[in-house]
């Protein structure tokens, strides 16, 4: 009786045994391209990104895109729930995989996080870059009895409800990232920005543009808040470790509300 093989299905990765260890490879492939005899050295990481989810290398102007969009929002900032989740971690003293995971949980809600991005692509698909359909989109979605895992929402996905304006940074983004010209979504949503802004009763806010980026750029949703969470990871990183070096004496939101009644002192050593 044969023994059966387990056998992965990918179209993403091959890789060629060692000829004395089956365990290590000697050549890896990546959607069939050699990464360490072809790629290493000849494409940047934001090319194999694009490569790695849509198994084809991207044009000059698609990496410039998906570059850009990597920049914008690499780093949201400590204002960013994400990132203050992952200080917190970091500041308590917490694992470095704790910071990351601690990012994510906020990072991928439906309020600034990946589910709204992937709430927004689906609002875009109803509006078809179209003032009036946008109208019907948005009252559908207010109005929208569907049951979810996730909290109700009672704003317009990309838009900011608590906003007075949309941002000088989100105008910055949205300006460069049309002008690469991928894909006609960015143009029209900086086009029409100030009449959805209008039907929104609201600002556009980053996540807004960083899903009509991943719309030009032919991810579907699920690529699209892959790669939301992902590329917002640096940020969290970064501010995670500074503020562990700092230590939590430092850090406003523990150190006045802390209160030792038994401090044993240092520890002898």
């Amino acid at each position: 009786m044969s023994e059966k093989k387990e056998v992965i299905h990918t179209k993403i990765w091959n890789e060629t045994p060692e000829s004395d260890n089956p365990f290590a490879a000697a050549v890896c492939e990546c959607a069939g391209f050699d990464v360490y005899g072809d790629l290493l050295g000849k494409i940047s990481w934001i090319e194999y990104l694009y490569l790695l989810f849509k198994l084809e290398p991207p044009s000059k102007e698609q990496a410039r895109l998906l570059e850009g969009i990597a920049v914008a929002i690499a780093n949201p900032g400590p204002r960013d729930l994400s990132v203050r989740a992952a200080m917190n971690g970091g500041v308590g003293g917490s694992l470095s995989a704790s910071c990351l995971m601690a990012a994510l949980g906020p990072g991928a809600g439906a309020f600034g996080g990946g589910h709204e991005v992937t709430s927004f692509m689906a609002l875009w698909n109803r509006g078809e870059r179209d003032l009036e359909k946008w109208r019907e989109a948005v009252t559908e979605h207010l109005n929208s009895e569907v049951v979810e895992v996730w909290p109700e929402t009672t704003h317009i996905p990309g838009f900011d409800p608590y906003g007075a304006s949309c941002s000088n940074v989100v105008l910055q983004t949205l300006k460069y990232l049309a002008d690469i010209g991928v894909g006609e979504s960015l143009v029209w949503l900086e086009t029409n920005r100030l009449k959805l802004e209008g039907v929104a009763a609201s600002p556009l806010t980053m996540v807004g543009v960083a899903a009509a980026t991943f719309i030009d750029l032919e991810f579907n949703a699920d690529q699209a808040e892959m790669l939301f969470l992902l590329l917002r990871l640096p940020g969290a990183a970064a501010h995670a470790l500074e503020q562990k070096e700092h230590g939590w004496r430092k850090y406003p939101f523990f150190g006045d509300g802390l209160t030792l009644t038994d401090d044993p002192g240092p520890v002898a050593e």
